[in-house]
């Protein structure tokens, strides 16, 4: 999700492709579901496991009595199941509404804390983000409204059991949700509103941060306060959510400031020219002889003549054994382009900026058509704010700014 200073403008040629990375990465797809694609990370068994042992082992022997253990391992794996179903659902929701607002969706990854749907770019409004955070909570309580409904009719002890308590959670994380504190459904509600009574983005994201902050600090107070004084296991689970709280809603809130500090800035402001690249057709001997000793970048444009084809990190090459160097092509070891993040050199600055923080490689293409014009990294975009905002800076004011001018001199 995006940042910027004031309301966001539309952004101007949006990354055309990306790979999924970052802390929320998928580590394998469930295909698409509503035209979006599903991944899961593996830190989703983790909670998955504990949640089903938590099941099996205290709640369904406390609601429903009497009953087997193989029955209470079944409620608990069903439950399970149809609780992450309901994440799912409500983070379709967030990307179902996004669509129908302009938004790409990179996808939607179920991890440790839940779910996630991961958008690009920047919302075109705040009626828009508050149309998509709304969205999730909405589908939320219908869940839970349903099934708690369903669970007054007379059902079997053991379906009864799970429509309840899966009607119950939906709602109970419906409440936590809608705290107004980012990164939560109810901090990017509460984003919205103040976005559009002040008309400025960054503000609004720097009070919903502040107070995502706040309730995050509560939330690792009370849960050590749990674990310490009562013995409570479920405080250190309390603790963890409130770190992830802060996490996030400091990144939020350096996403915004770096926007800001990025103004109205195009690729093309901030991208190096005529990167060092790689042909897909040498061996990695040749490459390293020629290309690699003099200019040990982390990232090469790989090309097939003049043509791009993908990019070569760092990692990629060192993962080849030296002695393997004279016998393995280039294109064998690069990422193909579909894998990379592409940007147009009209993209907005911050909006690229937002891409490259998520991408694995931190650097992009800058393509314009099918050429290479040039290559972004994270590194030229802290350098580029770092003019803009360090001492004798021409930066008249937080809202303008002077123009810089391709910084073509930056190293890639």
């Amino acid at each position: 999700m995006g940042s910027g200073a004031g309301r966001p403008e539309p952004t101007a040629g949006r990354p055309a492709r990306r790979s999924d990375a970052g802390p929320m990465h998928a580590s394998f797809s469930l295909g698409r579901w509503a035209g979006v694609e599903i991944g899961v990370n593996w830190s989703w068994v983790v909670i998955f496991v504990l949640i089903a042992w938590s099941l099996a082992a205290v709640v369904f022997p406390e609601a429903t009595p009497g009953m087997s253990t193989g029955a209470y391992v079944a409620m608990a794996a069903i439950s399970s199941v149809l609780f992450f179903a309901s994440l799912l659902l409500h983070e379709l929701g967030h990307a179902v509404v996004a669509r129908r607002e302009g938004m790409e969706i990179d996808g939607i990854v179920l991890w440790l804390f839940g779910g996630v749907a991961k958008f690009k770019g920047l919302f075109p409004s705040a009626g828009a983000e508050l149309r998509i955070a709304i969205a999730g909570p909405v589908v939320s309580l219908v869940i839970g409204v349903t099934m708690l409904a369903l669970a007054t009719a007379p059902l079997p002890d053991a379906v009864g059991g799970v429509v309840a308590w899966l009607g119950s959670i939906n709602l109970i994380l419906l409440v936590f949700n809608m705290l107004p504190a980012l990164p939560l459904d109810g901090g990017r509600v509460f984003r919205a509103l103040v976005w559009q009574r002040t008309g400025d983005f960054t503000r609004a994201t720097r009070i919903a941060g502040s107070l995502g902050r706040f309730f995050g600090q509560l939330m690792i107070g009370g849960g050590l306060l749990m674990l310490l004084l009562l013995g409570a296991p479920g405080g250190l689970w309390m603790a963890l959510i409130g770190w992830f709280l802060i996490a996030a809603a400091t990144a939020e809130m350096r996403m915004a400031t770096i926007a800001l500090a990025l103004g109205p800035l195009r690729v093309s402001d901030a991208m190096a020219t005529a990167p060092v690249s790689a042909q897909a057709r040498s061996t990695v001997a040749d490459f390293v002889e020629t290309r690699f000793s003099g200019s040990r970048h982390a990232a090469y444009p790989v090309l097939d003549g003049e043509q791009v084809v993908g990019m070569l990190g760092f990692r990629d090459l060192t993962a080849v054994p030296a002695p393997e160097w004279e016998d393995t092509r280039i294109e064998s070891i690069a990422r193909p382009l579909g894998s990379v993040l592409v940007l147009e050199p009209g993209a907005n600055l911050g909006d690229a900026t937002i891409e490259l923080v998520q991408d694995e490689l931190g650097r992009a293409l800058v393509l314009e058509g099918e050429r290479l014009i040039g290559l972004l990294s994270m590194t030229d975009v802290s350098r580029l704010i770092e003019l803009r905002t360090g001492p004798g800076s021409d930066r008249p004011d937080a809202t303008g700014a002077a123009p810089l001018g391709n910084t073509a001199a930056l190293r890639q």
